[in-house]
């Protein structure tokens, strides 16, 4: 049965926006599953996500603290339709990223991971597929900010789209 996503990172509400986009909030609550890669920054948000999404998997970023690091874990795992998921927030340098992330998670699938606010969309060599979202609410060098929806069916992540918002 095929099961909605929706990708998101690096949030950083309220302080570089005091909302999500709107098209963001309807595919959140549209959507079977959301993830959220790090950078919160509030933890209201944090509890809006849980009151709005079906089945929410999170993790805490750099820039967030207390409530939110108790909360949410630094790394987090999910199947999801035959799919192995990993969430985090940092991978460290676009260099050698592919490399360095099918060691570090040898029994995923599908790698999600936020903090540079550049969409990234690859795969290793392994067949681990690694997705940053990029951000909703910074587009930090990039034309427009963004999200991540998907589709998980029989053990196939498809239809991968990246969502421009506030153009």
């Amino acid at each position: 049965m095929p099961v909605s996503l929706v990708f998101t990172a690096d949030t950083h509400v309220p302080k570089r926006a005091r909302d999500l986009p709107g098209a963001l909030w309807a595919a959140i609550d549209a959507a079977d599953v959301v993830v959220h890669a790090g950078d919160w920054v509030d933890v209201a948000l944090l509890d809006r996500f849980e009151e709005r999404s079906r089945r929410l998997v999170a993790v805490h970023g750099n820039n967030d603290h207390g409530a939110l690091r108790e909360r949410l874990p630094e790394i987090a795992r999910a199947e999801i339709e035959g799919i192995r998921i990993a969430v985090v927030h940092e991978t460290g340098d676009r260099k050698g990223r592919e490399a360095r992330c099918a060691a570090r998670f040898p029994d995923t699938d599908l790698l999600v991971f936020g903090h540079s606010h550049i969409p990234w969309d690859t795969t290793a060599e392994t067949g681990l597929r690694l997705v940053n979202p990029g951000s909703p609410t910074d587009r930090r060098r990039q034309p427009y900010c963004t999200y991540v929806t998907a589709v998980a069916e029989d053990g196939v992540l498809r239809d991968l789209v990246l969502h421009p918002v506030g153009r």
